[in-house]
């Protein structure tokens, strides 16, 4: 045992949420020391490694399964729009950034791709038109269009329609203010920002083995050396577990109340990966399908214009699949050791009510390369199969969380479950995920430091970071329209041009 350490904070992962937990927090308060744990070799080496997410800065756009149909036929954006303005958030955190010179440039990990959903056959085709309808009747959607036009979809994903069939009904909608998101750079930016403060440091090769709350009220976090076997630890005032599918493990070693029943299934996932310029040349956008029967939301199937490390490639999947790890880096025994006496109701309830996902996931398991080439077909029908190899993605670890009713329930959001003291919190889930990463730290702040959140304490500088913190962007047409003008300018991404719109970068700028 090398000894005991004291830090204010501590972070366990070192992915997109603890490092933007980390920063906001610095910033809100300098004095602040703050220790991040990594069982790995570097940071963003699981789900916010590039290659292991969508990268679409999710502002549900283009994924219709934020928009389901109601019974009566007509389409629900109330969760688009949630996620909407969530995704407003990050880029108002990450504008903040730029502006004041912590991120040199944004072209590091952002860049303009339009967003489009593209269906065909006549009942998926009426049921975007009503989407389409539902959408761009809302400011947050100004800017979208939709085409029934095969030669106009073609302008706007020419690999998309070359090939196709005549005859059979398509339509897509397109917003030009899509992105695509290289989280992992952002991750790396984020971290040697943090770990550049007086009082940080991230810590890797440090797996994070046990929480123990001692008589004080505070944190005892015992980490083990992954080379030397060593241990130590960390004596922290407050803990967040932002460590991907590693969550509901060290959540359910904390003991702490309101984490008992929690358990998790876990979702693998496999790309197909084209790494030819001229093929990538010929598609600049993020083509989003409908998700099949049964599917988990992360395998909504999309064409995707990805830019990573600087080298554009296009990705098409995610094929959903089963393994029993938690983590890509992880354990086949991840699954069965997260099984505790208070979680096996809930686990066995969920198997009982999600039948046919496991099906889905099971025939996901035994697709053969030629199953995976027709599902590509269906979106880029001249796609030649020597183009394509396999890329394997992240782990997403899905929450089962008790319910009184049904014994159990399988939520594929996110959500943070924390003491009652405020003195730890837990991240579960997936997605949207990393789109989200500012609105989830803003719901830590809100959750776990409320009593620095007034007037007289954090608030005036967290309005400065986000200028739209406490304003709703859904009903306030003028203030959205404001703040996306002013983040577009500073990370340099498209805007639909308001002809009597303001555009106050300074609204930005620290």
């Amino acid at each position: 045992m090398q000894g005991t350490s004291e830090s204010d904070v501590v972070l366990i992962g070192a992915g997109i949420m603890s490092a933007t937990l980390g920063v906001l927090l610095k910033e809100l308060e300098p004095s602040l020391s703050i220790q991040m744990l990594e069982a790995l070799e570097d940071c963003a080496l699981e789900s916010s490694d590039a290659w292991n997410n969508a990268g679409t800065g999710h502002a549900a756009n283009c994924e219709m399964n934020y928009t389901p149909q109601r019974p009566d036929g007509s389409v629900d954006i109330s969760k688009a729009l949630e996620v909407n303005v969530e995704f407003d958030l990050s880029r108002q955190f990450w504008s903040y950034l730029v502006a004041r010179g912590a991120i040199a440039d944004p072209r590091s990990f952002i860049h303009p791709v339009p967003h489009m959903s593209f269906v065909h056959g006549v009942d998926n085709v009426a049921f975007l038109r009503k989407r389409f309808k539902a959408m761009a009747a809302h400011h947050c959607y100004e800017g979208m269009e939709y085409s029934e036009d095969p030669s106009k979809i073609a302008e706007w994903a020419p690999l998309v329609m070359e090939g196709r069939p005549s005859g059979d009904p398509v339509a897509a909608t397109r917003i030009i203010t899509g992105t695509d998101v290289d989280y992992g750079s952002l991750t790396h930016l984020l971290v040697h920002h943090l770990v550049d403060q007086p009082g940080c440091a991230a810590h890797y090769k440090s797996c994070a083995t046990d929480l123990v709350r001692e008589p004080d009220g505070r944190w005892r976090v015992q980490v083990r050396d992954t080379d030397s076997g060593e241990t130590r630890s960390v004596r922290a005032k407050f803990v967040f577990i932002g460590a991907g599918g590693g969550a509901l493990p060290l959540l359910e070693k904390s003991g702490i109340p309101e984490g008992r029943g929690y358990g998790g299934f876990p979702v693998s996932g496999i790309w197909l990966r084209c790494d030819d310029p001229e093929i990538n040349r010929r598609h600049h956008a993020k083509v989003y399908g409908k998700a099949a029967v049964g599917s988990p939301p992360m395998s909504v199937p999309h064409l995707d214009t990805r830019v990573i490390g600087g080298e554009r490639s296009l990705l098409f999947g995610p094929y959903a699949g089963f393994s029993s790890k938690f983590l890509k880096h992880g354990s086949l025994l991840d699954l069965f050791e997260s099984i505790r006496p208070a979680n096996v109701k809930p686990l066995l309830s969920v198997a009982r009510d999600n039948f046919d996902l496991t099906e889905y996931l099971v025939g996901q398991v035994l697709q053969s390369e030629s199953h995976r080439l027709a599902a590509l077909d269906e979106y880029f029908p001249k796609a030649d199969p020597k183009d394509w190899r396999l890329q394997v993605a992240g782990q997403r670890v899905q929450i089962i969380k008790p319910d009184v009713k049904r014994g159990g329930l399988l939520e594929f959001g996110t959500e943070l479950v924390g003491a009652d003291d405020h003195s730890l919190v837990a991240l579960l889930g997936a997605s949207p995920g990393a789109s989200t990463a500012a609105f989830i730290a803003i719901s830590v702040l809100e959750k776990c430091f409320a009593s620095e959140l007034t007037a007289s304490s954090w608030l005036p500088k967290l309005k400065q970071i986000i200028p739209s913190y406490g304003v709703s962007l859904i009903k306030d047409a003028d203030f959205c329209r404001q703040i996306r003008a002013a983040t577009a300018e500073v990370l340099k991404v498209d805007n639909i041009p308001q002809p009597a719109a303001r555009a106050p970068a300074a609204a930005i700028r620290a």
